[in-house]
Order: structure tokens, then sequence, then C-alpha cells
């Protein structure tokens, strides 16, 4: 583990080669959200790939259209949703239609980390 930081909408685990953000109850994930996620990139990843990890612990929403400004993050790999819980399934398999890149649902946290360590490799 590199860092963690914490916003007003999200604490967020910085490692080597992905990112694990865990996002507040209630909160409505909105496009305006991809500035921080841009600094963030320009920070701890600018010269090597990633992948974006939405632990999704709490319940909240996400405005699919923040995936149209998150795919054009050149070195952001692909987006991993790990979630147990049915609704938000079902959510993320609604918001992998607006994401270009490779996007995964996970159950559990360790095979999302190891889908993010197999896509970054190269």
């Amino acid at each position: 583990m590199k860092e963690t930081l914490t916003f007003d909408f999200c604490d967020m685990t910085i490692y080597d080669n992905y990112l694990v953000a865990v996002m507040k109850e209630g909160m409505n994930i909105t496009p305006e959200y991809n500035d921080i996620l841009v600094e963030i990139t320009n920070t701890y990843y600018s010269k090597q790939a990633f992948v974006y990890i939405a632990h999704r612990i709490h319940s909240y929403s996400v405005d699919p259209k923040i995936y149209f400004e998150t795919s054009k993050i050149d070195n952001l790999k692909g987006f991993a949703v790990v979630s147990n819980n049915y609704k938000a399934k079902v959510n993320a398999q609604i918001e992998q239609m607006f994401y270009s890149k490779p996007f995964e649902i996970f159950t559990n946290l360790d095979e999302a980390i190891s889908w993010a360590k197999e896509l970054t490799k190269s």
C-alpha cells in the first residue's frame, strides 16, 4: 500500500498498479468527480497503467455519464466493481455499457485485485 486518501465523498487507497475506492453512504457520483480522479492519476500514476476498483460497501448512486470522461484517461486500463449486493451488481451491469475499456464485476476484492494486476502486467 502506498497511501490512503480521504475525500468528502470517498476513501481511496492507492497501490502500485490499482486503487480501491470506497464511496460514502448516500453519495451521488457525477462526472464532476472525474477532476479528482485525473488529479490522482497525474500524481500517482503519471508513468504507469492502473485499474480503478470500486469497492461498493455502501449504497450510493452513479451517473453513468461519468464513464465517458473516465474512459479518456489513457493509462486507466480497466474498471472493477466489487459487491455482494445484488442491486449494486445490476447497477454495475448497466454502468458497464457506458465504459469503453475492460469493466468487470466481482464478488470479492481479492479477485478484483488479481484481475487488476493481470490487466496492468504489460
